[in-house]
């Protein structure tokens, strides 16, 4: 992660996260960087339907594909970057091995993560299906995957 934040800092962009199933982990290792404030905007915790949409989560978006779906974790990271104007956004959403009861439907250990880069307008995404261990370690092995995909963006 320090990588990326010297290479945001050094082209002067911004970056924001809006997580759900991570809980605040990736703002968390952002911010864990020294001069990451350069660079971070804001981290939002949405474990809810109703703040994914007054965040700017289209309704429309989680009624036709469900929360857990590429899409919501697409329109996550447009409306966070919106939100912030910031230069990236990034959207995380799935299920940690937890049945949720008020979204009943999707799989279990599924995670969808989608950075959104506004210079090009264009999403960049990646299903991660592969999780193990408790949910402190799968919060983990998904940011890690994250710092892969933003190596490769940023």
């Amino acid at each position: 992660m320090k990588d990326i934040v010297n290479k945001l800092i050094s082209s002067n962009k911004t970056i924001a996260t809006m997580e759900s199933c991570t809980g605040g982990f990736l703002a968390n290792a952002i911010t864990n960087i020294e001069d990451s404030s350069k660079v971070f905007k804001f981290g939002a915790v949405t474990y809810s339907n109703e703040y994914k949409i007054k965040m700017g989560v289209d309704s429309e978006v989680i009624d036709r594909y469900t929360v857990y779906g590429i899409e919501t974790a697409n329109a996550m990271s447009k409306a966070i970057c919106s939100f912030t104007d910031s230069d990236y956004g990034i959207g995380i959403t799935g299920k940690l091995n937890k049945q949720d009861d008020f979204n009943p439907y999707g799989s279990n250990n599924i995670v969808y993560v989608s950075v959104y880069d506004k210079t090009k307008d264009k999403n960049y995404t990646m299903t991660i299906e592969d999780l193990i261990g408790d949910r402190e370690s799968m919060k983990k092995q998904i940011i890690d995957k994250i710092i892969i995909l933003l190596k490769n963006i940023v």
